[in-house]
C-alpha cells in the first residue's frame, strides 16, 4: 500500500510545486498516512483544505483502505 500511496503523491506534487509548495510521505499507520506539507504549504492560511480536500480526498477515492490524511512536522 506504501508504493500506491507514493505514486499517488507524485501525481499531486506537480500541482503543489506550481504555486511553491510541495508534500512528502512520512509514514503510514492504521489507514492513516501521514505527510508533510513543505515549501509555501507549509505557512499556508489554505493547508487544511489542501490536506484534506485535495489530497485526502484524493487518496481514499483511489484507495478505500485510507481512513485520512494528517499533517506532521
Amino acid at each position: 500500500m506504501k508504493e500506491k500511496i507514493q505514486d499517488l503523491i507524485d501525481k499531486i506534487r506537480p500541482m503543489l510545486q506550481q504555486d511553491g509548495g510541495d508534500v512528502e510521505l512520512v509514514g503510514i499507520t492504521d489507514g492513516v498516512v501521514k505527510v508533510r506539507l513543505t515549501g509555501a504549504c507549509a505557512g499556508c492560511a489554505m493547508s487544511q483544505i489542501t490536506l484534506k480536500e485535495g489530497i485526502e480526498k484524493f487518496l481514499k477515492k483511489e484507495i478505500p483502505e485510507v481512513k485520512s490524511v494528517e499533517n506532521v512536522s
